[in-house]
């Protein structure tokens, strides 16, 4: 349902001059007798019905649709808990599909689609999904067959519609919102999923994107900048006193620092600390000796911290001798194994 709403939240369309005709031909076989097709275009942020369609003794439909720019159109049954079948037409385009509803799984599976490379991309993702839904062992590597298929097809304007299968794990597929974002944009500046992945990016923190300069004051007051150690191996560590698994990692960061601190490795401690006192004993306690300890006392408030959106500590950013981000959330063994294999280069 969650993602449901995302999907009625991003889109907005609306008829102009240029509008020229496309249209959907298709067939769907497994529904009862007297089963209608309802077909739903986004209005104000809205899913609305605007007309419902009969098929034929044969399963077959069509639907003719005016639009300047690429249209979503919703495709449901009417029955309750009805799966959806989602289409993007480009202005002038034919599709065909042929679909197959499967009650026991509560799923419409495209089995054919012509005239689309947008139909044929999601053709493909709902055999990924029927597939891993009648047989569970397939799920295990859903999510790795999906990230191929839109992968593969970046440049297709469905795979940014479909990538916001992964919203809730954003960070993890980071890349592949990139990846897309960047094969669409030139394109489809004005699109809304192109513009969502666009502002998913600008507002996140992700591997390969340039790290935002850090200006908070250290321990005497003076103000340091994370930009200032440009041309080494940089980790963010964001961390405070009262936070225990902070405390906990902190060996660890100590014994990667002298590791690697004679290689060009430094680390940029931003403490959301709001007790100076606190702060600088944890400092001492913890034998944290890089200079680069920095707060501005004002805990979750910390510039820092909502420059980089931090929400938990521990939290970490490897930052590269480029000042490009090179990973997220490394701590222990992992930061260990990824600082060694960049110091082996």
């Amino acid at each position: 349902m969650k993602r449901i709403a995302l999907i009625v939240a991003l889109l907005a369309t609306g008829l102009v001059a240029t509008a020229q005709r496309s249209s959907f031909n298709g067939t769907i076989t497994g529904i009862e007798k007297g089963t209608r097709i309802v077909v739903s275009e986004p209005q104000r942020g809205k899913l609305v019905p605007v007309d419902t369609l009969t098929p034929d003794s044969k399963g077959r439909i069509k639907k003719d649709f005016q639009s300047a720019d690429p249209l979503f159109v919703a495709l449901s049954l009417t029955r309750a808990q009805s799966p959806m079948v989602h289409v993007i037409l480009l202005p002038g385009e034919k599709i065909t599909m042929d679909m197959v509803f499967m009650p026991a799984i509560n799923f419409i599976n495209v089995t054919s689609a012509k005239g689309s490379a947008n139909a044929d991309v999601y053709k493909r993702y709902t055999n990924l999904m029927s597939d891993a839904l009648v047989d569970q062992r397939l799920q295990q590597t859903l999510a790795s067959n999906m990230e191929q298929l839109l992968s593969a097809n970046a440049n297709v304007l469905m795979s940014a519609f479909l990538v916001t299968y992964f919203e809730s794990a954003f960070e993890q597929y980071a890349g592949l919102y990139k990846t897309i974002r960047d094969s669409l944009i030139g394109t489809y500046p004005e699109n809304d999923f192109v513009r969502h992945l666009d502002s998913k990016l600008r507002a996140s923190i992700v591997a390969g994107m340039e790290a935002p300069d850090i200006a908070l004051p250290d321990r005497d007051g003076q103000t340091r900048h994370l930009s200032d150690l440009r041309g080494k191996v940089v980790l963010i560590d964001f961390w405070a006193s009262w936070c225990r698994p902070c405390r906990m990692e902190n060996p660890n960061v100590v014994r990667v620092y002298n590791m690697y601190k004679d290689k060009g490795f430094e680390i940029f401690s931003v403490s959301l600390d709001n007790n100076r006192d606190a702060w600088l004993k944890a400092i001492e306690v913890d034998g944290l000796v890089w200079p680069n300890h920095v707060s501005d006392l004002r805990g979750w408030s910390s510039a820092g911290g909502r420059l980089y959106g931090i929400s938990s500590i521990p939290a970490t950013v490897l930052v590269g001798r480029d000042g490009k981000v090179l990973a997220r959330n490394l701590r222990g063994a992992e930061l260990e194994r990824k600082l060694a294999e960049i110091f082996a280069q």
